[in-house]
C-alpha cells in the first residue's frame, strides 16, 4: 500500500509515523521548504497539552489516549515530547472561561487543587490577587515541544524510508483517480490519500470551505522582570486567565520562551494573508494579559509570531473521507495535544479500510 500525505503539521507528520511503523510505503508532501512549516499552526516553539475542555467532554475524556500516543512517538523517535508542569485555572468573573472549565473538572471528578486569590499570587507571584476570583491547578497538563517532535519525526520517517517532498505546492487532489498533482506539473498515484494540510485545506478541497473556516492569530514571546523569571520558568502551563480575552500562557521551559496568546486576538483570513506582524502588535497581545498578570508594562516584547488555524462552528474535528481520499482537519485552535493520537487512528483507519471508527473518535462527540 501506497499513501501520500500533504501537509506535515502535526496530523500529517504523525500519520506518517504511525503508517511507516506498519509498514505501509508513505510520501509527504510539504509546501514550504522547512518542516513544520513556520506559518502554520504546528510551526510554533510549543504547546499546550491539558484535560480541561469545558463543555467538550469527549475530547477531556480522549487525553489519556493522547498521552499514550505521545509515550509510543517518544520511545520511537527518541526525543522528548513534553514537559509535565500541571496547568493553572484562573477566574476573574462568574462564568468566564477559566471557570467554565475549572468546574467541568470537577463535575468529572479529576483532581483540582483549588487557590484563593492570595494563595496563587504568594506561590506564583506575577499575578495580580486583587483582579482574581479563584484559581485551581491540575496536575494533568503541561508543554508540548513542538520543534523537537518535528525534528524527531523526520528523522525517523528517513531513518525508515519515508519519500519527503518539501518546497511541493499541491496545485489539485483526484480523490477517484487517487492521485495528486503537484504545481511543477508532476502526478503522484497512491492506494490512499490523506489531506491535513491545516489552513490550507479549503484552498485544496473548496467543497469544504462550508465546514472549515480559516483564522489568522498572533502570539508574542515575553522577557518578563529579571526579579519574575525564576517564578515564570518554575510556573505551569496557564490555561485561561479568566475574563473576555480567552488568553493562555505557556512558561520557557526546556529552551522555549515565555508565549502568550488570546482567543479573541484572530480574525478571518486566508493563511498566506497578513502574516508580517503589525507594528505594536505584541505590545497589544501583552496588554490582554492584566489583569490578571501584575506590573505588564515591565514585560518587553521579543517577538511576535502570526500563525493560521481552521476552525469547525462547534470546534470539533473533522474526517472526510470522498474516493481514496481523507481530509484531517484537527485543527480548531486545540488540535496539537492530540496529534500523536491522531495518526495513529488515521493511520489505523486506512490500514483496516474503516476510516468511520477514526472519524467517531476525532469528532469525540461520546
Amino acid at each position: 500500500m501506497h499513501v501520500v500525505v500533504v501537509g506535515a503539521g502535526i496530523d500529517g507528520l504523525s500519520t506518517s509515523w504511525s503508517l511507516i511503523k506498519r509498514g505501509v510505503e508513505v510520501t509527504l508532501v510539504e509546501q514550504a521548504s522547512v518542516i513544520p512549516n513556520p506559518l502554520s499552526a504546528s510551526g510554533d516553539q510549543h504547546r499546550i497539552i491539558r484535560r480541561a475542555y469545558g463543555g467538550l467532554g469527549g475530547y477531556q475524556r480522549r487525553i489519556d489516549e493522547a498521552y499514550d500516543a505521545w509515550a509510543e512517538l517518544r520511545d520511537d523517535i527518541d526525543e522528548k515530547c513534553l514537559v509535565d508542569t500541571g496547568f493553572l485555572l484562573l477566574s476573574q468573573t462568574p462564568g468566564d472561561e477559566g471557570d467554565v472549565y475549572h468546574q467541568a473538572l470537577i463535575e468529572a471528578g479529576y483532581p483540582v487543587e483549588e487557590l484563593s486569590p492570595h494563595d496563587a499570587a504568594t506561590r506564583y507571584p506575577f499575578l495580580d490577587e486583587r483582579s482574581l476570583r479563584r484559581a485551581g491547578f491540575s496536575p494533568e497538563g503541561g508543554v508540548l515541544l513542538c520543534q523537537r517532535i518535528a525534528a524527531g519525526i523526520l528523522r525517523y520517517l528517513r531513518q525508515n524510508g519515508a519519500t519527503i517532498l518539501t518546497d511541493s505546492h499541491v496545485e489539485s487532489v483526484h480523490p477517484e483517480r487517487g492521485s495528486v498533482t503537484l504545481s511543477s506539473g508532476r502526478c503522484i498515484r497512491a492506494d490512499r490519500i490523506v489531506v491535513s494540510a491545516g489552513a490550507w485545506t479549503t484552498a485544496l478541497i473548496p467543497a469544504l470551505s462550508a465546514r472549515l473556516t480559516p483564522y489568522r492569530t498572533a502570539v508574542a514571546y515575553l522577557k518578563p522582570p529579571q526579579d519574575l523569571r525564576t517564578a515564570w520558568e518554575n510556573s505551569p502551563v496557564i490555561l485561561d486567565v479568566g475574563g473576555p480575552v480567552d488568553g493562555y500562557i505557556l512558561p520557557p521551559v526546556a529552551g522555549t520562551g515565555l508565549k502568550v496568546g488570546a482567543g479573541i486576538h484572530k480574525r478571518r483570513s486566508h493563511p498566506d494573508e497578513d502574516r508580517i506582524p503589525a507594528k505594536g502588535e505584541g505590545e497589544q497581545i501583552r496588554d490582554y494579559f492584566a489583569p490578571p498578570l501584575a506590573r505588564i508594562g515591565e514585560y518587553g516584547v521579543e517577538d511576535v509570531v502570526t500563525c493560521a488555524y481552521t476552525f469547525t462552528a462547534d470546534e470539533h474535528f473533522l474526517v472526510e473521507e470522498d474516493g481514496r481520499l481523507i481530509v484531517v482537519s484537527a485543527c480548531s485552535g486545540h488540535g496539537y495535544k492530540f496529534g500523536a493520537a491522531v495518526g495513529r487512528r488515521i493511520a489505523a483507519g486506512i490500514i483496516t479500510d474503516n476510516v468511520d471508527d477514526a472519524r467517531r473518535w476525532l469528532e469525540a462527540r461520546d
